[in-house]
């Protein structure tokens, strides 16, 4: 029996993906605290080196490799919802203790730095196992002609997690406290893991899968055996290519952005905080638009067109920033903000869309392996490009003695990588039949 053939429950409907989503609305509302809003406080109000955030985001993805891991598990049978809810109790911890290390830096950073090392490398670990579990159990509810729009629902509701999440907190923590901090995030990572136990609360579990669940779930050589077999296939290969260069680029702005508003146009926490919720807002409106128009018979070759002028149009809006980063407060930063936005929503949710059609093109028996896959290097590219952004910024800040400069230099990189993204995402052909050795199953 296979991922797409397990258990005998009822198809989820969309009330049904909604409710996933939520999931992944709370997911994102926890890390984006933690991966912008923190990386803020340290830099901009604490006064440290952009590094350490670097640093400490780096390791937080560099634990998502596991998410491999944890793909070829469900793909072996076994519960499902039980790691979704451990992998958020997880989650939120961490984030909790995020913002205690944060505030705890200028007292006694000897203490401090740890208790951040291990707060991010949990987080990480939260994302990894809720994230991909929660993909797995989407793949194996929901029927295949609505997989695709059920991975844009998913995200568009992370999405709005992120936005949400960063307006609202955003108008609480002006005047800026470290008590406030702390019980802001406290109360917002309490708040996810509440609505994850609601949201997956009566939504059954796919029923085991093969008799594997004891030898083979547990056999690294087979781990390896399948992750290699994958690899072979030029399509996947492609595809992680893909995702792994375009989350180099789109990493170092998500880092950086918050830092760049106050050091470079002088907005206050709340406000930076605003602003990114208006980034994340325009994400949001672009994954809408690309719902809308990659639908009917054009399917396919709308998500492939959509996913490459996503990526050429988020070089544009990047570089428009190099600009501003040299222009200054004059600049129409606003502007800026939603046509990178919009542009980021359109190739990620193109992206999203190619990768659940791609995934169980393959065969639905090995689907959490690739899913698993590209979201390793999803994860890796977050890794090394939090953590590259980070060190040529404090280099270039050193080397050029401007702030300015330095970001320019850093978003200037990035819009290459996104050009360089756009060239391997015209490679993939979502259209293409894979071998019959991998494909036999992929009819549910």
């Amino acid at each position: 029996m296979t991922l797409g053939h397990r258990g005998s429950q009822r198809a989820l409907g969309w009330p049904g993906v909604v409710r996933l989503g939520l999931v992944q609305a709370a997911l994102g509302s926890v890390v984006v605290l933690s991966i912008s809003t923190l990386s803020r406080v340290m830099v901009v109000e604490y006064a440290w080196p952009a590094i350490l955030p670097g640093a400490l985001v780096a390791l937080h993805y560099a634990v998502q490799f596991t998410r491999t891991r944890f793909g070829y598990r469900a793909d072996r049978g076994g519960p499902i919802i039980p790691w979704i809810l451990g992998g958020m109790v997880i989650l939120a911890a961490g984030g909790i203790l995020c913002a205690l290390a944060t505030v705890l830096l200028p007292k006694d950073p000897l203490a401090a730095v740890p208790l951040a090392i291990a707060a991010y490398a949990l987080v990480g670990l939260g994302v990894s196992a809720a994230g991909t579990s929660l993909l797995v159990l989407v793949a194996a509810r929901v029927e295949p002609a609505r997989r695709a729009g059920a991975a844009a629902v998913m995200w568009i509701l992370m999405i709005a997690g992120f936005a949400v999440t960063s307006s609202v907190v955003g108008r609480f923590l002006d005047p800026f406290s470290a008590h406030r901090l702390v019980t802001i995030t406290a109360v917002v990572s309490l708040c996810a893991l509440a609505l994850s136990v609601c949201a997956v609360s009566g939504i059954g579990a796919p029923a085991a899968g093969v008799a594997t669940r004891g030898a083979a779930a547990s056999s690294g050589s087979a781990f390896f055996a399948s992750l290699r077999a994958a690899w072979r296939e030029p399509q996947i290969r492609n595809f992680t290519l893909f995702v792994l260069i375009s989350m180099l680029a789109y990493s170092a702005q998500e880092l950086l952005f918050e830092p760049f508003a106050g050091l470079v146009f002088g907005l206050t926490l709340g406000a930076s905080a605003r602003l990114s919720g208006l980034w994340h807002a325009s994400v949001l409106g672009g994954m809408i638009a690309v719902g809308i128009l990659c639908r009917g018979k054009w399917h396919d070759a709308a998500l492939r067109f959509c996913t490459v002028a996503g990526c050429g149009a988020s070089a544009a809006a990047v570089a428009a920033l190099s600009l501003a980063s040299l222009v200054g407060p004059g600049w129409p930063l606003g502007a800026s903000v939603i046509a990178l936005g919009v542009s980021n929503g359109v190739f990620a949710v193109a992206a999203i869309g190619s990768m659940m059609m791609l995934a169980h093109r393959g065969g639905p028996e090995s689907a959490g392996l690739r899913m698993g896959l590209w979201g390793a290097a999803q994860a890796a590219g977050f890794a090394c490009g939090g953590l590259i952004a980070t060190i040529l910024l404090d280099a270039s800040r050193h080397w050029f003695g401007s702030v300015g400069k330095a970001f320019s230099v850093v978003f200037t990189i990035e819009a290459l990588l996104f050009l360089t993204a756009a060239l391997y995402a015209g490679r993939v052909e979502i259209r293409q039949r894979w071998p019959n050795r991998i494909s036999v199953a992929a009819n549910p």
